[in-house]
């Protein structure tokens, strides 16, 4: 376990984001958290959890304390037509698609290379690709910050939708996720409709992929557009793709053509927010020490030095002027602390 006061927290945000906070501890088993928990007083609170830092904004000094899981291991065992593969919360996510695809047990392929932890990915029902977590979350454990008790959700208890749960709503703040059960198939069923993935197998001569092509292509396809936060501090998509009525989307069509979009249902359409972006000019573009990635719009990226209130200076910048030319207001995906 780490108890350090005082903390900096530049190497746990992908944005490179000089801050710190009050106090950083880390556990690495349930029975540590729960010591912890037990422990904490008025001074700790509001808890920041803390995962990857890659959905994360900071924008200043946290003056609290944050908690970060560093719970590990991955166990599986038998379920009907797959396997039910629990998970602690510290994992890295990308590291259980590959274990997933490595063992032959799929649904997890189309998420691969997103960055953060096991504990991020049920709390922001992370998705790429046509796919998203809550297609294969089973079961969340997770303990309650008010008295340590142990609780565990169904899928269906722990409300999804795109990029949400109770987690994030209601019960913000009031549980911290300790282990993640995945429910995987042992049957392959290759999903490729979404962006250019069949495109991409279909120029390296791919017609009936496995899942190790599909991954292979997905992590290429994100390495191609997505710039490495190592070198280019960044968050990966930083605002959710709106979803509008189909009336909104046909006023739209009639005023600009043939707009990339995806159905949701009879009475929605999904617009890709990288597109709205483009058409306002903003890819490639920047505000002092932040901008806009030059090969994908939805990404805002850290030029070097700027720090989080650049970043969302640019934020508003961009939403302003996507709702003053299409009328849409997009929204971001990134927490902003």
């Amino acid at each position: 376990m780490k108890d350090i006061y005082d903390y900096p927290l530049t190497d746990h945000n992908t944005f490179g984001i000089v801050a710190k906070c009050h106090r950083f501890i880390e556990f690495c088993s349930t029975d540590e958290l729960q010591t912890i928990l037990s422990g904490l007083g008025c001074e700790d609170y509001p808890l920041l959890v803390l995962g990857g830092g890659s959905n994360l904004l900071l924008t200043k000094d946290y003056p609290s304390t944050v908690i970060h899981s560093s719970i590990k291991g991955m166990e599986h065992t038998a379920a009907e037509d797959g396997v039910l593969l629990r998970v602690g919360s510290g994992e890295v996510w990308d590291d259980v698609v590959a274990y997933c695809v490595s063992n032959g047990w799929h649904g997890a392929e189309n998420l691969s290379l997103i960055p953060g932890e096991v504990g991020a990915s049920a709390v922001q029902n992370i998705g790429a690709y046509g796919s998203e977590a809550k297609d294969i979350i089973y079961m969340v454990e997770a303990m309650e910050t008010s008295t340590g008790k142990t609780v565990s959700f169904t899928n269906a208890e722990c409300g999804y939708a795109y990029r949400f749960s109770k987690f994030k709503g209601e019960w913000k703040n009031k549980y911290i996720i300790t282990y993640v059960t995945y429910k995987l198939s042992d049957t392959f069923v290759p999903n490729t409709d979404y962006g250019n993935i069949k495109a991409e197998l279909n120029s390296r001569g791919i017609n009936n992929p496995t899942a190790v092509d599909l991954r292979n292509v997905i992590i290429d396809i994100r390495n191609a557009k997505l710039p490495d936060p190592k070198t280019e501090g960044n968050a990966g998509s930083f605002f959710m793709n709106p979803v509008v009525s189909r009336e909104k989307y046909v006023e739209l069509a009639a005023e600009y053509g043939n707009i990339p979009h995806y159905r949701i249902d009879d009475r929605h359409e999904k617009i890709p927010a990288g597109w709205l972006i483009d058409c306002c000019g903003w890819k490639g573009r920047a505000l002092g020490r932040a901008g806009v990635h030059d090969k994908q719009a939805l990404v805002l990226v850290n030029k070097g030095g700027a720090d989080g209130t650049e970043i969302l200076n640019l934020c508003n910048a961009v939403r302003r002027d996507v709702m003053d030319k299409f009328g849409i207001d997009i929204h971001p995906e990134v927490n902003i602390v």
